[in-house]
């Protein structure tokens, strides 16, 4: 079960298809409102969301936030494309994570990143 960004719109970040500790997969469907141009390319800043929402569903706590990412887009993604995200737990010491995201277009690997996560002890807006 998610417990964590619950009011993620799967539109635009993709929706959690499996889930277990310490992995995520994402599957994100591409449309119209995520066209950079008339070619069809997919704006890359939705695929960064779609590779963020799995590394924070990867860790699976309510209060996980993103403190780095470290990213590499290996090939472009067209509209009406669907790609798969896979997040893995790489490494964790205390609150700090680190989840390896793979991103992949018909087995294609389109995406790669590290991405640094933090558990807060309380969400990160309160004070």
């Amino acid at each position: 079960m998610l417990k964590t960004h619950k009011n993620i719109d799967s539109r635009y970040s993709g929706k959690v298809v499996k889930l277990s500790k310490n992995y995520a997969k994402v599957v994100l469907h591409t449309n119209i409102d995520m066209v950079a141009d008339e070619s069809g390319l997919i704006h890359g800043g939705f695929t960064f969301s779609a590779a963020d929402f799995c590394a924070m569903a990867t860790i699976n706590e309510p209060n996980v936030v993103l403190i780095g990412a470290n990213v590499s887009f290996l090939a472009p993604i067209k509209l009406g494309e669907v790609v798969t995200f896979e997040g893995r737990l790489i490494s964790q010491k205390d609150a700090k994570s680190t989840v390896e995201i793979v991103a992949s277009v018909d087995r294609k690997i389109v995406f790669k990143g590290e991405f640094k996560t933090y558990v807060t002890k309380f969400h990160i807006l309160e004070r």
